[in-house]
């Protein structure tokens, strides 16, 4: 099939029918049934939604959301087995709009022989929105199929109109124990162990992160190679790279993990924000990004309660930018636990939006003419400054004058907690409303 640029390339690999002894490992391990994948039991088990649509023999168009490894395509070829339909693969990456049209021509002719087609795109949030545009009319007259796969948000990436069609399913990361029966049945085909002590073992199945494929690419580095000792965790670093964290700093792991942070910040909880905060930066964020997310939280989320939770912030940011990496990353520590482990108030934050909401439904009220400079003779005349009580000549410091519009009665904006600095705050308003209600007295 021609690609975008016109070079020839193969629509898919064989699914069925014997492979070569030197297919890959993940390959050669494929799941033969739904019943043989491991780690989306929450799908393929008898109450899932596959496991429904496989006893009604009846399959409705799908989107598969998520991690890499984690099965979409095994399970969308899966499927089309289990209900007899064709099986048709492409990738958004290497197919343009010429070749789809070929495809649905093709499933067209299929359907008038009676045999349906499952069109199976992987990454799919790929095509742009019109090409995604191109898939409704053959999807709504049962032309084909169609199977998505996608790592990141459909929210985000798909077309609403196509999301209306089609039952969006969310695969999970493999757990540690359907990673483990990948090596049991890797280590079964190859009729061996792994050449790994028990806690190496477990390091390898830390290391892939959920992804089974990766998973299993590892154990067919270490069946390939002599081993005479079985590897101690040190030994299977020293031979296999560690799996970088799966993050994609402009797409849906990146407001994943910020917005983790920032709730550990908010719950007091700076175990948790220590370790959103360390998966972040392991993964490559930018450490200003980060760095301004907490100045951010500091005001909205911590405020008066803490006045210096602001002040911590600003001053990680200046010694990282002095220190630069690593040496600078421990100021970004230090700032996220004392956000952490300060009390909390987002009395600043609502006292904003409220002042807001009422400055834009008020207009151009005047203040009163009490408190206007007045530094021209005609400003005088007219009453600008005239009677202005000056606060620091008055008894306690405090005059207790009107500062409002005189079309305007005074609102509460900012109620500060009793938590932290703010309980002072609060003190302080109080006697204030006190010496001014004796002053009406």
């Amino acid at each position: 099939m021609a690609d975008l640029f016109g070079e020839d390339k193969p629509t898919s690999a064989p699914h069925s029918g014997p492979l070569p002894e030197n297919a890959p490992l993940a390959d050669r391990l494929r799941p033969q049934s739904l019943n043989d994948v491991v780690g989306q039991e929450h799908l393929t088990g008898p109450d899932g939604a596959i496991g429904r649509m496989v006893a009604a023999g009846k399959l409705s168009s799908i989107i598969f959301w998520g991690p890499p490894g984690t099965g979409k395509t095994t399970i969308s070829r899966l499927l089309a087995d289990a209900v007899g339909m064709r099986f048709e693969p492409v990738s958004a990456v290497f197919t343009g709009v010429a070749d789809l049209k070929k495809l649905f021509a093709a499933a067209r002719e299929h359907a008038r022989l009676g045999q349906r087609t499952l069109l199976f795109v992987d990454e799919i949030h790929r095509f742009n929105r019109s090409q995604q545009d191109g898939f409704l009319p053959y999807v709504e007259d049962g032309t084909i199929t169609l199977v998505g796969a996608t790592t990141e948000n459909p929210s985000f990436e798909l077309n609403a109109a196509l999301l209306s069609r089609a039952q969006v399913l969310i695969l999970r990361r493999l757990d540690n124990m359907a990673l483990e029966k990948l090596l049991e049945r890797a280590e079964a085909l190859m009729e061996r162990p792994l050449p790994l002590q028990p806690e190496a073992r477990e390091a390898l199945i830390a290391s892939a992160d959920g992804d089974g494929r990766f998973l299993l690419n590892q154990a067919e580095t270490l069946f390939s190679v002599d081993i005479d000792e079985p590897l101690d965790p040190a030994g299977l670093s020293a031979l296999l790279h560690r799996r970088v964290a799966v993050y994609d700093k402009d797409r849906e792991g990146h407001y994943n993990l910020i917005s983790a942070l920032h709730k550990s910040l908010r719950g007091s909880d700076p175990q948790a924000a220590l370790y959103y905060l360390a998966r972040m930066l392991v993964a490559g964020e930018e450490p200003l990004y980060v760095l301004r997310r907490m100045v951010r939280f500091a005001s909205e989320d911590i405020g008066l309660a803490d006045p210096q939770a602001l002040v911590q912030c600003l001053a990680a940011k200046d010694t990282y930018e002095f220190l630069g990496s690593p040496e600078g990353e421990l100021a970004i520590v230090q700032a996220c636990l004392y956000l952490a482990t300060a009390p909390k108030s987002n009395a600043a934050y609502k006292a904003q939006k409220s002042a807001f909401k009422s400055a834009k439904e008020t207009g151009s009220l005047m203040p009163p003419a009490n408190i206007l400079n007045a530094p021209t003779k005609l400003m005088k005349d007219i009453g600008y400054g005239a009677g202005y009580a000056y606060d620091h000549d008055a008894p306690e410091g405090f005059s207790g004058d009107n500062y409002w519009p005189e079309e305007m009665q005074p609102a509460t904006f900012y109620s500060p907690t009793d938590r932290g600095f703010e309980k002072r705050i609060a003190e302080r308003i109080a006697y204030w409303i006190e010496l001014r209600e004796k002053q009406r007295d």
